[in-house]
This record gives C-alpha cells, sequence and structure tokens, in this order.
C-alpha cells in the first residue's frame, strides 16, 4: 500500500474508530489496516511478544507514518489526548508492555496516547444505559407474564 493509500485508509479508520468506540489508539488502527493480527496483539498482551513493533508486518517508517497520521486526524478532529498504559495480561506481575524495541520514551508515548472523542463516548455510555434498562423492563415483562400463565395453569387444573 502506498502512502497515499494508506492516508485515506488510515482517515478511514480513525474516523470510524472516533464513532463505535469513542477513541482512536494506534493499536487499533493497526489491527484494521492489517498490519498487526488479533492474536499477535492477544500474544503481545499476554507477554508472549517482547515488544509490539516486533508483531506488526510492516518496517518502522510505515508504522511511524501511521502514528503521526493518527495524531494529525485527530489534531483536526480536535480529539482529547489520553496516555494509558498498556500492562500485561494473565498470571504473573502486571508489567507494562513496551511497544518498540528501541523502548525511546518519545516513541512509546506515541504508541500509548488514545484520542478521545469525550461527546461521543458520553452518548455511548447513555446508549449502554438505555440498552440495560429496557433489557431489564423486558426481563421483568416476561417475568410477569410467565408469573400469570402459571397462575391460569394453576386454576384450570
Amino acid at each position: 500500500m502506498n502512502n497515499q493509500e494508506l492516508e485515506k485508509k488510515v482517515k478511514q479508520f480513525t474516523s470510524e474508530l472516533a464513532y463505535t468506540k469513542g477513541y482512536v489508539c494506534s493499536v487499533d488502527v493497526l489491527i484494521k489496516l492489517g498490519y498487526l493480527t488479533e492474536g499477535d496483539y492477544q500474544d503481545w498482551r499476554f507477554g508472549r511478544i517482547p515488544y509490539l513493533e516486533k508483531a506488526c508486518q510492516t518496517n518502522l517508517h510505515k508504522l511511524s507514518t501511521i502514528n503521526r497520521l493518527i495524531r494529525k486526524y485527530s489534531a483536526e478532529w480536535n480529539l482529547d489526548k489520553s496516555w494509558t498504559a498498556y500492562h500485561k495480561w494473565g498470571r504473573g506481575p502486571k508489567k507494562v508492555l513496551i511497544f518498540s524495541k528501541s523502548r525511546d520514551q518519545q516513541i512509546e508515548t506515541l504508541y500509548a496516547t488514545h484520542f478521545m472523542n469525550k461527546k461521543r463516548i458520553s452518548e455511548l455510555k447513555t446508549e449502554k444505559q438505555i440498552k440495560i434498562t429496557s433489557s431489564s423492563e423486558t426481563k421483568t415483562k416476561h417475568q410477569e407474564t410467565n408469573s400469570l400463565v402459571d397462575r391460569l395453569d394453576a386454576t384450570t387444573t
């Protein structure tokens, strides 16, 4: 994929993620681009891969370009920066995970920064609450209906 195609894809995925999740992070964009598999991501999170870049199926220049484009579009859309710690999953000590072989602090920070769409996050939380509320109301109605059916069955026998 050339840089022009890459820029279009990163813009598209950044926009999609900001809407669907309420935030954008490098890892999600890399997965959507196909440069990082879900399995490799999980292996990294469980500490089976020493640093994230090792699992990425592209070169460091492209990874740097992707991070730069994510920052560019996030700034254009006024998304808020939020540094996020990535800790090892599973058993054992919850050590902080490494993104790059160099362990350069600036590179680590770029990977670990999430860009938040606070308005959309608020909307998603509201939608989730509505869904939970309507789900519990539906369960209550089913319980009431079942109770009525049980009473009717008891009176007919």
